[in-house]
């Protein structure tokens, strides 16, 4: 079933495999997309879906040095070469909108200003990748600091923000994404509103559900009116505590935020389950329960194999399933797995800025000795 095609929206996508968000950090300067990232998504357009990686609506919305942007003109020039390097290598990708709220550090906010959040509390020991000396991303050297104390937004400024992302999603349709995620994972800002620890507010955004998934939805309703239901999907961690967020109920929150999506008609919901060691296992009576309140596509990532993709698939409660790092070290990925082949290992040194090595350079099935 993982290479069989997949109806998703408006797209017929042509095999099961996803290439979920993964943050490379090869910007140039202005946060601007590459050739060379360009060739890097060309490389593995064999994906069913690619996701490009995490990108900032705004410069408020960074949070690590050297990640790309979808606000300048320059921005959106650079990610076009990024697209029609994709669909030339006959592949399908979707922009992942991101704003990191409160995961930043004063040196990469404009002005040198607090970042901002839905509550002013700082997650203590979550750190953030600044490039001190201002080498840029080919010297690849920076360094992990902890994220600022960030400051509350207004009500008066919530719209704002809401607009940023439907700006990007517009963006993202001029530079020739086939549609757009929404990042409201992994304790970044949408994240900081959805999670009861992470948002302490007493007005419409804050303390009951219904008021912590507010900011979700005027997102997405938002979005939807750029680039329709048919081409938005939205990324969810139901049970991870990456970066601080952590919900006292996160089944019956995300229980809820899936409702509402399916009452917003997005195309898919993309859940990031955890994967370090240790990790809370999420439950199978958990992904059914999201079945049965969900009508859309769901996408899942977090250390699958082939094997365990194909049981998720069987089950019937995924109907896509994303790789990461192997993905990262083999541009071929379906191609290896269909086939049964040995993947490469991936260089975890060379995940987060650097040049080709590590990004463009992985070698290909194809190339190797028989």
């Amino acid at each position: 079933m993982l290479f069989t095609p997949y109806r998703m929206g408006a797209l017929t996508l042509p095999n099961r495999l996803v290439m979920p968000p993964m943050t490379r950090s090869r910007a140039a300067a202005g946060d601007v997309p590459t050739a060379l990232m360009a060739q890097y998504y060309a490389q593995r357009a064999s994906a069913g879906l690619i996701v490009s990686e995490g990108t900032q609506i705004s410069p408020e919305g960074q949070g690590y040095a050297w990640t790309p942007g979808i606000y300048s003109p320059a921005q959106v020039a650079g990610w076009k070469q990024v697209t029609d390097a994709v669909h030339q290598a006959g592949g399908r990708i979707f922009a992942q909108l991101w704003h990191v709220g409160r995961i930043s550090h004063v040196d990469l906010q404009p002005g040198g200003v607090p970042p901002l959040s839905s509550s002013a509390l700082l997650a203590e020991g979550v750190k953030v990748f600044v490039d001190p000396g201002q080498q840029g991303p080919e010297a690849g050297v920076g360094g992990m600091v902890q994220h600022s104390m960030p400051r509350a937004l207004t009500l008066e400024e919530i719209p704002a923000i809401v607009q940023q992302f439907a700006h990007a999603a517009r963006n993202a349709l001029d530079a020739g994404f086939d549609g757009v995620e929404l990042h409201g994972a992994n304790g970044y800002l949408i994240n900081q509103f959805i999670d009861s620890q992470a948002n302490d507010r007493t007005d419409a955004y804050g303390g009951s559900l219904g008021n912590r998934l507010r900011f979700l939805k005027e997102v997405v309703e938002a979005v939807v009116a750029v680039v329709g239901k048919d081409r938005i999907g939205v990324r969810l961690a139901p049970l991870t505590t990456l970066n601080g967020a952590v919900d006292d109920t996160p089944q019956a929150t995300y229980l809820a935020a899936a409702k509402l999506l399916d009452d917003l008609g997005v195309a898919y919901i993309h859940i990031a389950e955890v994967d370090w060691e240790d990790a809370p296992e999420m439950q199978v009576a958990f992904k059914e329960a999201l079945r049965l309140v969900y009508r859309g596509t769901l996408i899942y990532a977090g250390k699958y194999t082939a094997a365990t993709a194909e049981a998720a698939l069987q089950a019937g409660w995924a109907d896509l399933i994303g790789f990461g790092r192997p993905f990262i070290a083999n541009p071929d990925l379906p191609y290896r797995l269909q086939h049964g082949l040995a993947l490469n290992p991936p260089d975890g040194s060379t995940f987060f800025g650097g040049a080709a090595k590590g990004l463009t350079d992985y070698p290909l099935a194809s190339a190797l000795p028989a």
